[in-house]
């Protein structure tokens, strides 16, 4: 029955009978049979009939929760055997929101020292989707605000509290000062992340709080898109402190804290709250802890 579900998963998650079947390495007649004999075994229909994929029936919507669970407990119990016998292998799938970045390598590099066989894949999202990403088993743990997220079904590990600084380029009049404050800032041209990101809504907040600023004249979901175009001069940026010169902005940028009032953001690890945790997940709350004791001691 393992098989079958992860079949449904793939399903329910391409919501396309012959995408699904691409990606499982099938053909679309052996996902259909597959999905037949499941739906058999538990006495219910899981998907809305017709010529295409029309959605999961009600049934199917509380079978893919039991789904997600058995699939990943079976998952979690071979690697449990595995990493006992041969040590940690496998995948570790990670998203960050885009301003930890700057971070992100310390815990990855101690991550691969320690387990040499293990491979790592680290894409960045916005904080909703990683929430959405843990609790559907697509990702293995995220670093993200934590201000928010679900109450009891969420364990965290807080790594650092996110500070923010203007970003301009040396000519522009604000590069020469020792710190600006938020309403010096809201008069500023800016580029800015996205309105998805909770880095842009936090910023928002606080351009708000000191005078409301016009929408941003350049957005974008990339750290080095924004760097780009704050170097030609005609714009201006806010970020967490150092992230700037971590991702290369070179001599042409400034970088000032920004105050009035000094903001301060939680950041952390997040993954799913299970016991026992998967050892991928186990060796990545691990590392994160090792890094919050290493920069708060």
């Amino acid at each position: 029955m393992i098989d079958k579900l992860e079949f449904f998963l793939v399903l329910a998650r391409e919501r396309h009978f012959g995408r699904a079947a691409e990606a499982l390495g099938i053909t679309q007649p052996t996902l259909s049979a597959a999905l037949r004999q499941l739906e058999d075994q538990l006495g219910v229909s899981l998907v809305e009939r017709g010529s295409r994929y029309r959605g999961l029936t009600p049934e199917g919507q509380r079978v893919l929760e039991w789904a997600r669970r058995i699939v990943s407990d079976a998952h979690t119990m071979r690697a449990e055997m595995r990493a006992a016998h041969h040590g940690l292998s496998g995948l570790a799938r990670l998203a960050i929101i885009p301003t930890a970045s700057a971070m992100i390598s310390e815990i990855t590099t101690a991550l691969a020292a320690a387990h040499p066989d293990l491979r790592l894949s680290v894409t960045t999202c916005t904080s909703a989707e990683i929430i959405a990403r843990i609790e559907n088993f697509e990702i293995d743990a995220g670093v993200t605000y934590l201000d928010r997220h679900p109450e009891g079904r969420i364990v965290t590990v807080p790594l650092y509290a996110e500070r923010y600084q203007l970003i301009t380029a040396r000519q522009r009049p604000l590069a020469a000062r020792q710190s600006v404050s938020w309403a010096e800032v809201a008069r500023e041209p800016l580029c800015l992340l996205t309105p998805d990101m909770q880095n842009r809504r936090i910023i928002d907040q606080h351009l708000a709080e000191a005078g409301q600023p016009d929408e941003p004249t350049l957005q974008s979901n990339s750290m080095i898109v924004l760097l780009k175009h704050v170097a030609t001069g005609a714009w201006s940026s806010v970020m967490p402190i150092n992230l700037a010169e971590t991702l290369g902005a070179g001599e042409a940028i400034r970088a000032v804290p920004i105050v009035e009032p000094d903001a301060a953001h939680r950041v952390g690890m997040v993954a799913l709250e299970r016991e026992p945790h998967p050892p991928i997940v186990s060796a990545l709350l691990h590392q994160a802890r090792v890094f919050a004791e290493k920069h708060h001691s």
